[in-house]
């Protein structure tokens, strides 16, 4: 049976979906491979580290800027585990005890989870591909983590501001997060540029995750523009599921197999 449209034309869900069930077995499912991926990486990972560093000013504008200091060290391990494990623990609370919670908010046109997930798991992906690009300055990366964060909270304010029952569709916060969310990529690709080397898996990591990043915001656009299968919320919530595995796992094992291995 076909799922009834609201007047936006996307198609409506209902409570006790049959399409819930099979969300909660992916929501399981992806619990057990993040979590697996996460503990790998954790006994497999050397201890290979990078520094965050500051460039505070010796005196008024203009002065010589001073060599950067170094502030305290970042296992590259353990940071990759944590973004893994951010997302094993969104998929277990979506998947068991948080699920009524889910489920109604899906059925709102919202889902709360993946954009508080997101804020942190994505931000640090972000920033540690920064990181590997030789943006190690304390500003710079606070600067990343906010941009990273205000694109996945303007995600999370297009879905509140377009329910299902909407009578018309505004796109003008996913083009605020859109603006937002270039500028860290930006100033990547201003290190990538303007280094005289660059290792071919860090070109690799940039490639691939600025695509698969992108990937997430186009997901969104076809959400809101009812195409083809997108008229479904619910279809939308299943490639953000497998977005997010395929974009943990290339960046986990990118960064293990340049940097991490033996």
């Amino acid at each position: 049976m076909s799922s009834p449209r609201t007047r936006s034309g996307t198609d409506a869900v209902r409570p006790h979906d049959e399409r819930f069930r099979r969300l909660r077995i992916w929501n399981l499912a992806l619990t057990a491979v993040h979590l697996g991926q996460a503990l790998a990486i954790l006994l497999l990972a050397g201890d290979f580290g990078v520094s965050v560093t500051s460039t505070f000013p010796d005196g008024p504008p203009g002065t010589p800027t001073a060599q950067p200091e170094q502030l305290f060290d970042v296992r590259i391990g353990a940071a990759v585990a944590v973004f893994l494990l951010l997302a094993a623990v969104d998929h277990a609370l979506t998947g068991t005890v948080m699920r009524h919670t889910y489920e109604i908010d899906l059925t709102r046109g919202v889902d709360r989870f993946r954009w508080i997930e997101y804020s942190f798991s994505a931000t640090l992906m972000v920033l540690l591909i920064a990181a590997y690009k030789g943006i190690t300055d304390v500003t710079g990366l606070l600067g990343i983590a906010g941009a990273s964060v205000a694109m996945i909270l303007f995600g999370w304010l297009q879905e509140r501001m377009n329910p299902p029952d909407r009578t018309r569709t505004t796109m003008m916060p996913f083009w605020f997060g859109t603006v937002a969310g270039l500028f860290p990529w930006l100033a990547i690709a201003t290190n990538v540029v303007g280094a005289d080397t660059v290792p071919t898996f860090v070109l690799g990591i940039f490639v691939v995750q600025f695509l698969l990043f992108a990937s997430f915001g186009a997901n969104q656009w076809l959400q809101y523009r009812g195409v083809g299968p997108w008229r479904s919320y619910l279809f939308g919530e299943q490639v953000y599921l497998v977005l997010s595995l395929v974009a943990k796992s290339l960046l986990a094992w990118q960064i293990y197999g340049g940097s991490l291995a033996d």
